[in-house]
């Protein structure tokens, strides 16, 4: 089998060993608001995609959920906390009022020690794949061997339940990603973008509560990714042929299939796999690649988010073993 990816050199080179999930157990379903919001049930299956989303416990902080994460990743691969040397926390909904940050809550929360570093990371649905490059080369920079880069962003504490734009859409979830020098998955060169003048395509206004102006975001999507794409394979010297699964951000599938179909690649090559638990904002990439992770088919994927701000990103990640 032809080895892809970045030629092996004595530098360091971190990847991805493992990642944990965790989604809430309650569910709000979208076919059970259909009279409500005045949808219909092929608007759901065909465009939004989402069945159902995920929502977490009023009680329930996002530092909780990454904990969580944490005990379903130490089932699949268990960790000392002694030997974690660095933590990231992406989230925009922070514990609390946001102070302290959330990643000094789950360094309390796991034990993990005093020479560990810990920050945030303020992205939304971009925030996976910018967060992926910001550790590696923070662990890579520093010499450090492993690391954790959580990634939380509860809507729900910022969301309207009346609102058909909002509600139907995003769902509770998180992920940890274990990043080590011995990984499973290495990374391609990133391709990054912003733009914010169109900044006020996902807000949160005065009244507390995210607003969407879903038409914009879609627009911007189509327009800007599947060229952004291919771009990042073009720095990457690589061919859309040669890409097992692009794991694109699960905005909607009506988003996912759009690029799928502009890209030209085969929808099934998209996988869309948030039906029962909705747009999961940062969580939704590390979502899939856990998804995947044994699909032994997957030698080479696409990583690509995006949204908030408005931003993006995009990468490629080589299975080593």
């Amino acid at each position: 089998m032809r080895n892809y990816g970045p030629t092996t050199t004595s530098q360091q080179m971190i990847g991805i060993k493992r990642i944990g999930t965790y989604l809430p157990k309650a569910r709000t379903s979208n076919f059970e608001r259909m009279k409500k919001f005045g949808m219909s049930e092929p608007f759901i299956r065909e465009k939004i995609g989402f069945a159902e989303v995920a929502l977490k416990a009023p009680e329930q902080e996002p530092s909780d959920l990454c904990v969580k994460a944490w005990e379903h990743l130490q089932l699949q691969e268990p960790v000392s906390q002694d030997e974690i040397e660095c933590l990231i926390v992406c989230t925009q909904n922070p514990d609390g009022h946001g102070l302290p940050h959330t990643s000094a809550v789950i360094h309390e929360k796991l034990s993990l020690p005093l020479n560990c570093a810990a920050f945030d990371l303020s992205l939304g649905c971009s925030g996976y794949v910018y967060g992926l490059s910001v550790i590696k080369s923070f662990m890579e920079t520093n010499g450090l061997r492993k690391g954790l880069f959580f990634t939380a962003d509860p809507y729900s504490k910022v969301m309207n339940q009346d609102d058909k734009k909002t509600a139907t859409l995003f769902g509770d979830g998180a992920t940890v990603t274990l990043l080590t020098d011995v990984p499973v998955f290495e990374f391609g060169k990133f391709v990054f973008g912003s733009d914010g003048s169109k900044k006020e395509g996902i807000v949160v206004r005065e009244d507390g509560y995210v607003h969407m102006n879903g038409r914009a975001v879609f627009t911007f999507t189509v327009r800007i990714i599947p060229d952004s794409i291919r771009e990042m394979l073009e720095k990457n010297s690589f061919v859309l042929e040669n890409v097992n699964r692009f794991l694109l951000h699960q905005g909607s599938l009506h988003i996912v299939n759009s690029i799928a179909d502009n890209l030209g690649v085969p929808r099934e090559r998209c996988p869309f796999h948030s039906a029962a638990y909705g747009n999961t904002v940062s969580s939704s990439v590390p979502m899939l690649i856990a998804q995947e992770y044994a699909n032994q088919e997957m030698q080479v994927a696409v990583l690509a988010g995006f949204g908030v701000g408005l931003s993006w990103a995009s990468t490629l990640i080589f299975r080593k073993n």
